[in-house]
């Protein structure tokens, strides 16, 4: 039945990735919006549903330290395998791109939630440190939105590979109705059945909760860019990977403090808070150097990401 279940977890992400993916760029396109800004927001937001939801229920049954090691975790993991494993696919031209001033908010959001972590407990008072910077990240977002439509340039007019435009109101709506709500279903689906899986092997709780919930927890982010890519929409796979992690450590930790106190253990402020600092920098070059992400890059992200878990096992 585990296995079962797994596997209509795995089939309902894909399926819902594909729909979110496909409502998020008609619904930019219908209303002038980039595509890139709606990823930050509708496609990122919708994709860290399974993070919140976890880490929610960690703190109300009493192991906070599974809710940190699931955003801690997932933010290595979306870095690592939502941009490595597409890169295996189709090569991701971020270049094409601009997002500079996204990235420089996760960098910055990154750095706040270790500082705060490094106090050795986050409470209600971090939390709202957290969504007051969650609520700036939503501000810029609006007011880019603003200007874009406000901007006299008429030059951006680039068709999106996928994108009907043409697409009823009414699909629009129904894509990302069937993504939004499949993605968290799915993924809860699948980290149930892999979850006892685990156990049944007798793997730890602390190891499933940094490794196996983590991953479970960013197979949406995964099955969303592994579309994107494949459709050649590589604004919508970086801008879903950068916003993601922003409303996993300001909005999913933001509101994890404030239902109770979280201790940080101190392995998170030894290893895996400073992994996920590392990983964060190394899409510099992608960023600031217009460098595309291809097939070799996927693969040491990839790798790293496989020295990391052995590590963590032993």
């Amino acid at each position: 039945m585990d296995w079962i279940l797994t596997v209509i977890g795995l089939g309902l992400l894909l399926l819902a990735g594909d729909a979110l993916v496909r409502g998020a760029v008609n619904l930019a396109l219908r209303v002038g919006i980039p595509a890139l800004i709606v990823s930050l927001t509708i496609v990122a937001f919708g994709t860290s549903a399974p993070e919140l939801l976890i880490s929610v229920q960690a703190i109300l049954d009493g192991v906070p330290s599974i809710a940190v090691g699931n955003v801690v975790g997932s933010n290595t993991a979306n870095i690592l395998l939502v941009l490595g494993i597409p890169a295996l696919l189709a090569v991701m031209h971020t270049s094409e791109h601009d997002t500079r001033s996204n990235y420089v908010q996760m960098l910055a959001a990154s750095v706040l939630f270790i500082g705060l972590c490094l106090f050795g407990t986050l409470n209600w008072i971090s939390g709202l440190i957290l969504l007051a910077g969650l609520a700036a990240m939503l501000l810029h977002a609006m007011k880019a939105i603003h200007s874009h439509r406000n901007s006299d340039e008429g030059e951006d007019t680039e068709v999106v590979e996928g994108a009907d435009p043409n697409m009823s109101w009414i699909k629009i709506a129904f894509f990302l109705v069937v993504g939004l709500v499949g993605l968290p279903i799915g993924a809860n689906l699948l980290i149930d059945g892999a979850t006892s899986i685990a156990r049944s092997f007798q793997i730890s709780e602390a190891v499933i909760g940094l490794t196996l919930v983590a991953v479970g927890t960013s197979l949406p982010e995964l099955a969303t860019t592994v579309m994107a890519a494949l459709r050649r929409q590589s604004d919508v796979a970086l801008g879903n990977v950068i916003g993601s992690n922003l409303f996993n450590l300001l909005g999913i930790m933001g509101v994890a403090s404030l239902i109770g106190d979280i201790p940080i253990d101190p392995e998170f402020l030894r290893f895996d808070l400073w992994v996920m600092l590392g990983t964060s920098l190394l899409l510099v070059p992608f960023v600031f150097f217009k460098k595309d992400i291809g097939r070799k890059t996927g693969i040491g992200l990839s790798f790293i990401y496989a020295v990391y878990v052995v590590m963590l096992l032993n």
